[in-house]
């Protein structure tokens, strides 16, 4: 009897000591672009011990401790965990909204958003911001997976959209505001609940005192106000109110943005004391549609399966069956030439993009959407492709005022980091297959 227990005491040592030295991981020969934006750290070596990122080095300055696990990057970039500024967790690709919101609610705390946010982390994408969502399933999964109960990217939450009228039927993640003071409410609402972001939506068609109290009691309460800019005056009344970060490019087939909004926009730029005017132009759903209605690849691939049923699945496969034929995109062909036009406006404005994609619009997928939008910034509209990565790992950190923690590949930060093989510099699709996904410095691909 004392023998099993001396035994079992020893082997509770040595699993001890083996979970101890585990602890350490070395990522060993990559190149490393760590999100700051300098050149490329060839031959680099990055130190994560527990959760967070130990030593930042390359293979002639940093020793590596005999009892680290050495993982391999040889020939291969190494850089932050992507980030994905306008993603929706509770909606999955599916055509037909209405159908959609009346159907699966019940399915999205324990299926539907978690997969969503498991599908963006294994495609490179560690955080995201989770829009226009429900509020107490919102809270759930973000929170289940802070708690590490279930996979997926570190989510940043609004709960409902903010807006004047909610559709009929999306009353549970659309909120109306009826006057300065409901609007008050609402946003004192949410914040209690311990939401991360405002979402606001047609603004347009709420009065100049509803979206200013909007927008001052969400500042009040420490969250900053993500506002839509689909219309002209959604924008104007946006920047006349103070949001802090527009998205989608927006105005629909119009070939640029009026000479007004363009002004005000380089005011609000000029104005430093407020810091930089963040934009998510969400491009690639538009850009893309042509070719993904005529090439069925993208559709077919099934990454976008993983966490769900197969009656989810083929629930959207049939309502995805003639991408030709859907009413959600039929402009698009007209808008597509716009879209360089605007992003290059705002650029020249001095505007600062952010990744954001919309995943979750009809055949924009969790797995697929994030890359795609890089490729589209850097081979389409010819954007420096590190300007790009920055606008995936650096600016939406600090947007969201997590940088101290995540964002770049520095000592002391979460180990949020990814790789794929080859030169991401030069070929910006290669994010399409990440093959290294760590996230607080657990290996999940």
């Amino acid at each position: 009897m004392l023998k099993l227990r001396f035994t079992f005491c020893v082997f509770l040592i040595v699993t001890f000591v083996f979970s101890q030295e585990n602890q350490l991981k070395a990522l060993v020969g990559g190149t490393l672009i760590d999100g700051f934006g300098s050149d490329p750290i060839k031959n680099s070596v990055v130190l994560i011990e527990g959760d967070r990122i130990k030593k930042v080095g390359t293979t002639e300055t940093l020793s590596i401790p005999k009892n680290a696990e050495i993982i391999s990057t040889e020939g291969m970039s190494v850089l932050p965990g992507l980030w994905d500024m306008h993603v929706h967790t509770m909606i999955n690709g599916h055509a037909d909204y209405t159908y959609w919101d009346k159907t699966y609610p019940p399915l999205f705390k324990d299926v539907i958003m978690p997969a969503s946010a498991h599908q963006l982390l294994m495609a490179g994408v560690t955080s995201a911001r989770d829009l226009g969502g429900p509020l107490e399933e919102s809270i759930a999964v973000r929170d289940a997976i802070n708690n590490g109960e279930i996979p997926g990217a570190t989510l940043y939450i609004s709960g409902p959209f903010i807006q004047h009228k909610p559709y009929p039927g999306t009353e549970d993640f659309r909120w109306g505001v009826n006057g300065p003071e409901d609007g008050r409410k609402k946003i004192r609402r949410l914040a209690n609940a311990g939401v991360d972001v405002i979402k606001l939506i047609d603004q347009d068609r709420m009065t100049m005192e509803e979206v200013n109290a909007v927008v001052d009691e969400a500042h009040k309460n420490s969250l900053k106000v993500v506002a839509h800019s689909h219309r002209p005056e959604e924008i104007r009344r946006g920047l006349l109110a103070g949001a802090d970060c527009f998205e989608h490019t927006g105005l629909s087939s119009s070939p640029k943005y009026p000479d007004d909004i363009m002004e005000m926009i380089r005011e609000r730029t000029a104005d430093m004391s407020q810091g930089p005017l963040f934009w998510c132009p969400t491009v690639e759903g538009l850009y893309n549609y042509e070719y993904v209605r005529d090439n069925g690849e993208h559709l077919d691939n099934d990454s976008w399966h993983r966490g769900l049923p197969d009656s989810v699945i083929t629930d959207i496969k049939e309502s995805i069956k003639h991408p030709d034929r859907l009413p959600y995109f039929q402009l698009t062909p007209s808008r597509k030439p716009t879209l360089k036009t605007k992003i290059l406006q705002l650029l020249d404005a001095g505007v600062v993009l952010m990744i954001g994609t919309d995943s979750g619009i009809p055949m924009k997928f969790h797995s697929q959407s994030t890359w795609n939008e890089l490729d589209v910034w850097v081979n389409e509209f010819d954007i420096d492709p590190m300007y790009a990565i920055r606008g995936a790992t650096y600016w939406p950190a600090l947007w969201m005022g997590v940088a101290d923690e995540v964002g770049t590949v520095t000592p002391g930060k979460y180990a949020d980091i990814i790789a794929v093989k080859g030169d991401v510099l030069r070929h910006i699709s290669l994010l399409q297959d990440v093959d290294l996904v760590i996230k607080h410095g657990k290996q999940y691909k």
